[in-house]
Order: C-alpha cells, then sequence, then structure tokens
C-alpha cells in the first residue's frame, strides 16, 4: 500500500526522535494507517475510511503522541486510556474552538479502535465527550495576515537543526544520525557541510516566493531560474509557463522574498541535485514540486506554527487566495489582477469583499 501521500512521520516529530525511535514510530505509524484505510471502519466487512479522514486524522494522533511523550518525558507508543482522559482534560481547558476538541477526541478514538484490534487493547470511551459547535461553518480558505506571518516563520525552523558548535558531543551524534537518515548516507560521512545543507533556504524562498506572487501549484513546478530577476524584484513568468497560457507576466517580489531567494540560489549551486537542472526547487528526491507534496509542506508547515487546518481547504491555493484577498484591500483590483496574472478582472472580482476581521472592527468603530 502507497503512503507517500501520508504525513507518517510528521517534521516536528521527526526532530524530536532520535534515529531508531523514528524508524520504530514510522513502523507503528503505517500499520496503523494501512488498517484504518482497508478495516477502519467495520473490521468484518474490511470497509475502511477514506483516505482524506485517515490523512486529517493522523495529525491529531501524532499530537497525542507528542502530549504523551512530553508527560511521560520519554518516547513511547504504549498510549493508554488514561493518556487520552488527561489529553481531553488538557484540552478542556485549553483556549481552542469545540471543533478542534471534538476533532482531536474522534481521532483518539480511532487510534485506539485500531489498538483494540491489532493489539489486544480495549476500545476507548472517554470521561468527558465534545461536541462541535452547532451552526458553524468550514473557516474560510485562506491564510488571514497573522497566519501568513506565522507561515513565514514557520518556514525559518521548517527541517533547521541546532549549530553545530552550540549542541554537546551527545547531541552532535544524535543530530548526525538523523542527518544520515535525511541526506541517506553513512553517519560516518556526516560532515559539516551536511549540517549547513540542513539549514538551507529552499522552503523559506519557496513559501515567501509563493506568499508575494501567489504561485499555483503549476507554477512552483514549472519555475526555473530563468523566471528570476533579483535586481528588479520580480518572477518574470512566460506566456509558455504560464498557468493559463495567455500572456507574459512580470510578478512583484517583496523585500524579504528577495532576500531568501537571493541565498537559495546561491545555495542551489553547490548542490549535486540541480547539476544540469533549471528547477528553481526540487524535492530530496529530485523531483518537481507538485499539488500533493506541497500540501505536506503547507500542513507541516501549520504544524509548527500552530495553525489548525482541519476542515480547511488548506491547499497551495490558500497561500494564493490569502494574497488575492489582502493585496485587494491594500491596493485595488487592478493591482491584484496583475498579481494573480488573471486575462480578466472579472475573475479577480472575487476578492473584493471585505474580511471578516475588517467588518467586525468597523461595526465596534461605528457603535
Amino acid at each position: 500500500m502507497d503512503l507517500s501521500e501520508f504525513a507518517v512521520v510528521p517534521q516536528p516529530t521527526a526532530e524530536r526522535l532520535s534515529q531508531r525511535q523514528r524508524v520504530d514510530y514510522r513502523t507503528e505509524r503505517e500499520d496503523a494507517i494501512k488498517w484504518l484505510l482497508a478495516f477502519g471502519i467495520d473490521p468484518k466487512k474490511a470497509n475502511g475510511y477514506a483516505e482524506s479522514t485517515v490523512q486529517n486524522r493522523i495529525y491529531r494522533m501524532d499530537q497525542f503522541y507528542r502530549y504523551v511523550w512530553d508527560a511521560e518525558n520519554r518516547y513511547t507508543t504504549a498510549v493508554t486510556h488514561d493518556h487520552a482522559d488527561a489529553w481531553m482534560q488538557e484540552l478542556a481547558y485549553a483556549d481552542c474552538s469545540d471543533t478542534h476538541r471534538d476533532l482531536c477526541q474522534k481521532a483518539v478514538r480511532m487510534l485506539f479502535k485500531w489498538r483494540a484490534h491489532e493489539r489486544g487493547d480495549d476500545e476507548w470511551d472517554p470521561e468527558i465527550s465534545f461536541s462541535s459547535s452547532s451552526g458553524t461553518t468550514a473557516p474560510r480558505d485562506y491564510l488571514t495576515l497573522a497566519e501568513r506571518k506565522h507561515i513565514r516563520e514557520a518556514a525559518l525552523e521548517y527541517g533547521s537543526i541546532p549549530s553545530y558548535n552550540n549542541v554537546s558531543p551527545r547531541e552532535r551524534r544524535e543530530i548526525a544520525a538523523y542527518l544520515a537518515q535525511r541526506f541517506e548516507k553513512p553517519v560516518d560521512d556526516i560532515t559539516r557541510d551536511d549540517w549547513d545543507r540542513a539549514n538551507n533556504w529552499k522552503i523559506p524562498s519557496l513559501v515567501s516566493v509563493s506568499l508575494d506572487a501567489a504561485l499555483r501549484p503549476i507554477e512552483v513546478e514549472r519555475a526555473v531560474t530563468s523566471w528570476v530577476d533579483l535586481d528588479n524584484g520580480i518572477l518574470r513568468i512566460p506566456i509558455e509557463d504560464s498557468s493559463k497560457n495567455e500572456d507574459n507576466w512580470r510578478v512583484s517580489l517583496g523585500s524579504r522574498s528577495v532576500n531568501v531567494l537571493r541565498r537559495w540560489l546561491a545555495q542551489r549551486e553547490t548542490y549535486e541535485l540541480y547539476d544540469g537542472r533549471d528547477e528553481l526547487w526540487l524535492t530530496r528526491e529530485g523531483n518537481p514540486y507538485a499539488s500533493a507534496s506541497l500540501r505536506r509542506v503547507l500542513h507541516e508547515l501549520c504544524e509548527i506554527a500552530g495553525i489548525d487546518y482541519e476542515d480547511r481547504q488548506m491547499s497551495w491555493y490558500t497561500i494564493r487566495h490569502s494574497t488575492g484577498t489582502y493585496m485587494t484591500r491594500e491596493e485595488d483590483l487592478a493591482a491584484a489582477q496583475t498579481q494573480l496574472r488573471h486575462k480578466s478582472a472579472k475573475t479577480t472580482m472575487k476578492y473584493d469583499q471585505v474580511p471578516v476581521e475588517d467588518r467586525r472592527d468597523a461595526l465596534d468603530r461605528i457603535g
């Protein structure tokens, strides 16, 4: 069963576990995911959950495991009903939505259903119950201004490790083991260059440029170094690479994006993966980023930033919609139309709406 679309070991979890712990945790998670997909709803009829349901729930299961590790001050996969009830108590006091509490509880129920059938545990009957608030609608599918800032900041943390000189010899060995797995090379071959490589500017540049240029997933996939004009702070997207194939585009970049992109282009030249390649960004496997891989990156960034994305249309288009919404508010439809590369102003008009927080502030001002 192909689990490449699933965040089996999210980045925040991978960074806190040793190499052997990550292997053990991955095995545990893969066993659970496979069972949920094949048997989760009705084991007797081999009726499993939809992939989208499992993809969303496993993030909250991962949060539960991390809660247990914090509570026990050690790594373990032997989670118990007491752990689950304690987490529900903490969620009851936490500053979070009823929807978040309810979905966390559903995720833990799903986890213990698997453990009951495959590990000999009992299914979990929580001491307290949560339910989603009635009459609520799904959150809007664009990032707020605060979320845009948090995503930028999370990109700086994504995949990063401490400085070589700022860790103890024991920590240095543990991080070297992590880097050996990450870069698929023997631990004895890990060098200072690999430490620097782990803290590269690829993801920060990808995120920052996408936030500014409102890049569609297909445009991220097609992006090449010749698009970049750092001196003028723009991307030059030719007609043959434009998503709609309608025009050549000159897309503005902010100073932060120019800065991180300059750093990334300098680093990019030193990586063998990019030898003879024009793509601006490649995955570790040497493939251009596509919708699924970009969605995984965004979900991991949300994990780092603490952004709740359950029941949201949180794809790479969420970034694009955010840029369109706030560009329209800060400038006008014409500016947004150019930045989003819309041929017709009618397409851009869907972004011509005042965000709810601004309308709320206006009501407070007018009494």
